[in-house]
């Protein structure tokens, strides 16, 4: 299992994922499941994928190598995706492919279950800054100014202080915060999520990455935030009255 979560606001887009695998409490590993698609001035394109590895990975190498467009003829790669909304049909074609060609034969093996989700986010030059969910049919969903955040994997421990928090009108770098709080919360709930953790930041028209960064087990800001997001629920769950839902010494409940 994993987490990955993209947030689309007003200035631009954040893309956070773990990077744990595992197959049982002694089988852990590390792979990067966030990886950047750029072609300067032109694309810029953040691609995270929760579910089977090897599914993941077979997609990967697909819209990074190339596969053929069976409607066209002419070879794809997302590099050369001229709108985001190519670009998410192009994932959903990939993942397809991979499905025909592997899905039986791992069904038949009983090896695991095909499954991958993606989070496909960024901007092609001349088009907006988006956010898709791919599922594993292929299919896909777009964030929206009512919804301007989408999870995938191991999403529920993350997903109410996003509801409480996110916004279209959210700063940045206060997005970029909320979801590292959000993935911290994951990764105290959930052993199968992880450290290190890598961040993409896109600053809307900037056809670049603002930031791109990797947050290990040494990484002070990381540790400071979670120390004080700690501390800040104690103070804030103290300083809530008790409930008044007491017995009274009679026996009778409260207001009889």
């Amino acid at each position: 299992m994993t987490y990955c979560v993209g947030i689309l606001v007003r200035e631009g887009l954040v893309m956070i994922a773990d990077t744990r695998t595992n197959a049982g409490v002694d089988n852990i590993s590390v792979f990067r499941k966030l990886h950047l698609f750029e072609a300067p001035g032109r694309l810029v394109i953040g691609l995270a994928s929760a579910g089977n590895l090897a599914v993941s990975q077979s997609v990967l190498t697909l819209l990074t190598e190339g596969f053929e467009n069976p409607k066209t003829g002419e070879t794809e790669r997302l590099i050369s995706a001229d709108s985001m909304f190519k670009a998410a049909q192009m994932v959903g074609r990939a993942i397809r492919q991979v499905h025909r060609v592997d899905g039986i034969t791992q069904e038949q093996q009983q090896s695991g279950a095909f499954d991958v989700t993606v989070l496909l986010g960024g901007q092609v030059k001349g088009g907006r800054l988006r956010l898709f969910m791919v599922y594993s049919a292929g299919n896909f969903i777009e964030a929206t100014t009512d919804t301007p955040y989408l999870q995938i994997g191991e999403h529920k421990y993350g997903k109410p202080i996003l509801d409480r928090s996110i916004t279209e009108q959210t700063d940045l770098y206060d997005a970029l915060k909320l979801g590292l709080i959000s993935m911290d919360s994951t990764i105290r709930s959930n052993l199968s999520v992880g450290l290190p953790i890598d961040l993409l930041v896109v600053r809307r028209d900037a056809i670049e990455p603002d930031l791109t960064y990797r947050i290990d087990e040494t990484e002070p800001y990381f540790h400071d935030l979670r120390e004080r997001w700690s501390a800040a629920l104690r103070e804030a769950h103290q300083a809530i009255p008790k409930p008044p839902y007491r017995m009274s010494s009679d026996g009778s409940e409260p207001g009889d």
